[in-house]
């Protein structure tokens, strides 16, 4: 967890390395797992949950409520602050390949599972093991976000960070309310899959 969070803040100096923290945090997640023997409905990766999960109905409000996030934040930032707009794409597109649309799907699939794993089931978790439940989901995700920090005017660098965070804390609530990362991780694939999508509209 320290080292997640040195790497982290390691973009705040130029460092473009924060993505190391996913495989840190996955590998740290299946040794913890190990080391504690714990079975998969308790780890936070449980397949075999996510039908009992979704049973319960409110928990599709916050599987959407990122998609609706961001859909505020690229239309506020189109009408406010179009720079955003280049700024996310450059963000994104050493990451994806947004000329093959099946292998962005499964990019963008294999992020945000990796994500939710490193970030959710492991740094998350075990953070909630030593804090309450807000102050857990405010630290995290105040680190979550400063790994995505990349060069960038103040104005629009902030403006992506304060909605990566917000996004952060709902992706923890869903994981806190569900205890599993495939949850977590598909209402990030959806937000993220419909973010790329819109952007590319707007710069095509």
């Amino acid at each position: 967890m320290i080292g997640m969070t040195a790497i982290s803040f390691t973009n705040l100096l130029g460092f473009n390395i924060a993505g190391i923290t996913i495989i840190i945090g996955i590998a740290f997640f299946f040794i913890n797992s190990k080391l504690e023997k714990n079975i998969s409905a308790d780890n936070g990766l449980n397949a075999k949950a996510i039908g009992t999960s979704l049973k319960n109905k409110t928990i599709y409000f916050w599987i959407v409520l990122p998609l609706i996030l961001n859909v505020v934040c690229i239309v506020l930032a189109k009408l406010i602050l179009p720079e955003y707009i280049e700024h996310l794409y450059g963000r994104t597109e050493f990451v994806v390949s947004l000329d093959k649309i099946m292998f962005l799907f499964l990019q963008l699939a294999i992020l945000a599972l990796g994500e939710e794993i490193a970030w959710r089931a492991f740094f998350q978790k075990q953070l909630s093991n030593a804090l309450p439940i807000i102050p857990t989901l405010i630290v995290t995700s105040i680190i979550f976000a400063f790994g995505h920090i990349v060069e960038g005017s103040l104005i629009v660098v902030a403006y992506d960070i304060f909605f990566i965070f917000i996004n952060s804390v709902l992706y923890g609530v869903i994981f806190y309310k569900t205890n599993n990362a495939w949850i977590s991780a598909t209402s990030h694939f959806i937000a993220n899959l419909f973010s790329i999508i819109l952007i590319s509209f707007l710069l095509g």
